[in-house]
């Protein structure tokens, strides 16, 4: 099932998710990141160490959101790691369908003082996304203190 023959993605809901969520969001991550390759640079650890990271650190330490259809059918995933957005990610099959912003209203409902989040300097969609939900660019890096080693722009949001 794709999007053309879903529910619309105003039936998706968002969940907390639990350690028995671990390898749908790894996977998740894993998808949508391979996919965005170009925008963003791939991924510098295994599918494996990633899994084994959601696992052992994101889903045990962090609040992790989950937007699934109707099915149970993982759409997009919401990482809060105190006032950061840590991870933010939609199946690239659902992209342009509004969960990115159904999961940014939620993180703002979470965390009402403010957020930030980091997201790649080539990344001019997500840059584009995060202005139209009000976050602004306060600091842009060489990308030297990230594993990537690229260029990165920290994003801020302050409620009005």
């Amino acid at each position: 099932m794709g999007p053309s023959d879903a529910p619309s993605p105003g039936s998706a809901a968002s969940r907390r998710a639990g350690a028995e969520d671990a390898r749908a969001v790894a996977d998740l991550l894993i998808a949508a990141r391979r996919a965005a390759v170009g925008a963003i640079p791939a991924a510098v650890h295994s599918a494996a160490e990633i899994r084994e990271w959601v696992r052992d650190v994101v889903i045990a330490e962090r609040e992790v959101w989950l937007t699934e259809d109707g099915h149970r059918l993982p759409l997009a995933v919401l990482v809060l790691d105190g006032h950061w957005i840590d991870q933010l990610y939609v199946d690239p099959a659902w992209t342009g369908h509004g969960l990115g912003a159904q999961l940014i209203e939620l993180a703002k409902s979470r965390r009402p003082e403010g957020l930030q989040l980091w997201t790649f300097a080539a990344n001019t969609g997500a840059q584009r996304f995060y202005r139209r939900h009000g976050f602004v660019p306060v600091e842009a890096t060489d990308g030297s203190r990230n594993e990537e080693k690229a260029p990165d722009i920290r994003f801020a949001w302050l409620p009005s």
